[in-house]
Formats: structure tokens, C-alpha cells, sequence
């Protein structure tokens, strides 16, 4: 049974943090101009998140994943200014002209704002619920197996987070100064896309 929770949890978790989008762009482009601890940092708010609400959706607390697509609104509008912020910010930002260190100082924030905006979508809630019943997990069964689920879920994503952190660090050693200012370009256009979109959505 725990073998089961286990590997259930692995591959929501994956498979949830998996398909690109804006978390995924911005990881993508703070590995590049800051370096893999950046991305990283970037990749465990988002897993923690995903953990957070596969944590909900696993103990079946209903009320409280309602309380969070009742308040969707604020949350989405919140996340999308958000999102236009990071994506004027990306927009204008200049590549450094070495390979940059991490500050340090910064990781709590790299962190928290990661967190906070994937946290934004509680419409992620859902998506657990369903994957959950696709895959016939038992939710609130027991403790033990929440806990062990949502510690898999963790895995799961940030197995992800960890692999594409990889590859982008992989490839930033191989792009010159100029492409990567197009890349800041390109990610701030698609992340203020985002974030445009998160906003237009309040009003369908």
C-alpha cells in the first residue's frame, strides 16, 4: 500500500509541475542570468506549493479547497499583477557578462515569491482531486499515508524542477551575452502574457 501512495505521489508530482508555464518560464530564466541555486530556490517553492495543495486535496478537506476556489478571484488578480511585475522586470533586465553567483540573501525571496505565486492558482486544487481519483488514491485513509503522499508529491515535483534546472544550467555555460538578453526579452513578454491572462480570465 505504501509502495502504491508512493509512487502515486511521485508521478502526480511530476506530472502536475511538468507542463511549462509561467513558473516554468521564470525558473527557466532566473537559472540562466543567476545560476542553478537560483533555479533550484525557484523549483522548491513551486514543489512546496504542489505539496501544500496535494496536502489539502489528500486529507479530502473540502472546505477549505471551496474557501480557495470562492476566493480565486483575488488570488488570480494577485498573481496576475504578480506575474506583470516579474515580466517588466525580466523585460529590462540586463544578462550578467559572467557567469553570476547566487546571493545568498536573496534565496529566501527567490523562494517565497515562487511559493506564492503558484500557490495563487488554487484552481491547482482541482487538478489534484481529479489526478487523485484518476489514479484511484485514496484520500484521508490515514495519516500515515497523507503524509508519505505529500512527501512524495514534493518529490515528485521537485525531481522536475531539479531536472530542468539541470539542462538550462547545462546550456546557459553555451549562450552568448546577446542571446541571452533575448531570452530575458522573450520570458518577460511570456510571463506578462501570463499574467495578462490571469487578469482577462476575472472577467469571463
Amino acid at each position: 500500500m505504501d509502495d502504491n501512495v508512493l509512487l502515486s505521489g511521485l508521478l502526480i508530482g511530476f506530472g502536475i509541475a511538468a507542463p511549462v508555464g509561467p513558473i516554468g518560464v521564470l525558473c527557466i530564466k532566473r537559472t540562466l542570468n543567476e545560476g542553478r541555486l537560483v533555479g533550484i530556490a525557484t523549483g522548491l517553492g513551486a514543489a512546496t506549493a504542489d505539496a501544500l495543495y496535494g496536502l489539502v486535496a489528500g486529507l479530502g478537506l473540502t472546505s477549505i479547497s471551496s474557501m480557495l476556489v470562492a476566493q480565486q478571484g483575488w488570488l488570480r488578480l494577485f498573481g496576475g499583477l504578480f506575474l506583470l511585475y516579474l515580466g517588466v522586470r525580466t523585460f529590462v533586465s540586463r544578462p550578467p557578462d559572467a557567469a553570476a553567483s547566487a546571493n545568498l540573501l536573496s534565496l529566501p525571496w527567490v523562494y517565497a515569491s515562487t511559493f506564492l505565486l503558484t500557490i495563487s492558482n488554487p484552481m491547482t486544487i482541482l487538478s489534484f482531486v481529479a489526478v487523485f481519483a484518476g489514479l484511484g488514491v485514496v484520500v484521508g485513509s490515514s495519516y500515515a499515508s497523507v503524509a508519505l503522499l505529500v512527501l512524495a508529491v514534493f518529490a515528485g515535483s521537485a525531481a522536475w524542477w531539479l531536472l530542468l534546472v539541470g539542462l538550462v544550467g547545462w546550456l546557459r555555460l553555451r549562450l552568448s551575452a546577446d542571446v541571452l538578453r533575448w531570452v530575458n526579452r522573450l520570458s518577460g513578454v511570456l510571463i506578462c502574457a501570463f499574467g495578462l491572462l490571469a487578469i482577462v480570465s476575472l472577467l469571463a
